[in-house]
C-alpha cells in the first residue's frame, strides 16, 4: 500500500520565449506565480543568471515543498522540477509556468511521492 504524502512533476517546457528564459526578474515572477495559482506559500527564493543572453536557475522553497527551475534560452527550453505537498494543486502552477514562459509545448512526468508499507 503507497501513502502519498506529495505529487512530484518533472517538467520540460519547449518551445519558449528565450527572452524570458534568460531573465532571472520574469523567472522569479513567473515561478512566484505559479506558487500563488497552486495555493501554495513561498518561504524563500534564490536565482543565479549566467550571464547576457544565458540560462537561469532558480528554486522557490514552499511551505509545501518546492520549485525549481534551469532554463536554457538557446535552446528555448527550460526544466521544471515541482513537488507539492498538502492542499496545493501542481496543475494550476504548470499552467501559469506554460503561459508565462510562453512554451509551446510541454511533457510532464507525475510522481506520487510517500513512504510504502510492505503488506504481510
Amino acid at each position: 500500500m503507497t501513502v502519498a504524502v506529495g505529487q512530484h512533476w518533472l517538467i520540460e517546457l519547449s518551445q519558449a520565449d528565450p527572452a524570458r528564459l534568460a531573465s532571472p526578474a520574469q523567472i522569479e515572477h513567473a515561478l512566484r506565480a505559479a506558487a500563488e495559482a497552486a495555493g501554495a506559500h513561498v518561504v524563500h527564493a534564490h536565482f543565479h543568471h549566467f550571464g547576457p543572453n544565458q540560462g537561469v536557475t532558480g528554486m522557490l522553497l514552499l511551505r509545501e515543498s518546492h520549485i525549481s527551475i534551469h532554463s536554457w534560452p538557446e535552446l528555448a527550453y527550460a526544466a521544471v522540477d515541482l513537488f507539492m505537498c498538502g492542499h496545493a494543486a501542481p496543475e494550476r502552477a504548470l499552467a501559469v509556468l506554460q503561459a508565462q514562459l510562453q512554451a509551446a509545448a510541454c511533457q510532464v512526468r507525475q510522481l506520487q511521492r510517500g513512504p510504502q508499507a510492505v503488506e504481510p
